[in-house]
């Protein structure tokens, strides 16, 4: 499928906005791994997906550019307080169920990088000691990535902030764009 044909299934599916990006543009900021220690979301440390256990910021960087392209995907939701979990985490929630489906729908291979981490299991296996049940499935978030967002979003032409209200998310689908014939 070509970027306009996925760019268009983002739309017809519910998107905001969805825009495609060459994998060496997106900025990693390693200063930002420290924030994910804060463990302001409750996966730190508890979620094979998320740090310490998805792997260093180098390592996440690799993973995203083994492919050539990223296609970013953005939902808006009207959240009062962004810092509102009770409000956020759904939000984001149904943004990577959303994610998920049109990953299935577009049918191309790649790696998915999440609005938050990894949710498949209501609790993840690394608690219990156990493997990941899905490791073909799981996801790591964009914080987890490092991936500086304001600065992808200026790069796609997409709203970073979204004004007051308003809580924009974003995933992305890693992939190789298809050759032209």
């Amino acid at each position: 499928m070509r970027e306009e044909e996925l760019i268009r299934l983002a739309e017809e599916m519910g998107f905001a906005a969805a825009a495609a990006v060459d994998t060496g543009d997106i900025v990693f900021q390693p200063s930002f791994r420290p924030l994910c220690a804060e463990n302001v979301c409750g996966k730190y440390g508890v979620n094979y997906a998320c740090p310490p256990d998805c792997g260093t910021v180098e390592e996440m960087a690799e993973r995203v550019r083994r492919y050539r392209r990223g296609l970013v995907l953005q939902t808006m939701w009207d959240i009062e307080d962004p810092m509102d979990e009770a409000a956020t985490k759904p939000a984001k929630r149904r943004h990577n169920r959303m994610t998920r489906e049109f990953i299935k729908r577009a049918g191309v291979p790649g790696l998915m990088v999440g609005a938050g981490g990894c949710d498949l299991c209501p609790e993840c296996a690394i608690v219990r000691g156990e493997p990941c049940r899905f490791p073909g499935e799981m996801f790591s978030c964009m914080s987890a990535y490092c991936i500086f967002v304001k600065k992808l979003c200026e790069t796609c032409g997409m709203d970073y902030d979204c004004g007051p209200g308003v809580v924009a998310f974003f995933s992305m689908l890693c992939f190789d764009p298809e050759e032209e014939a």
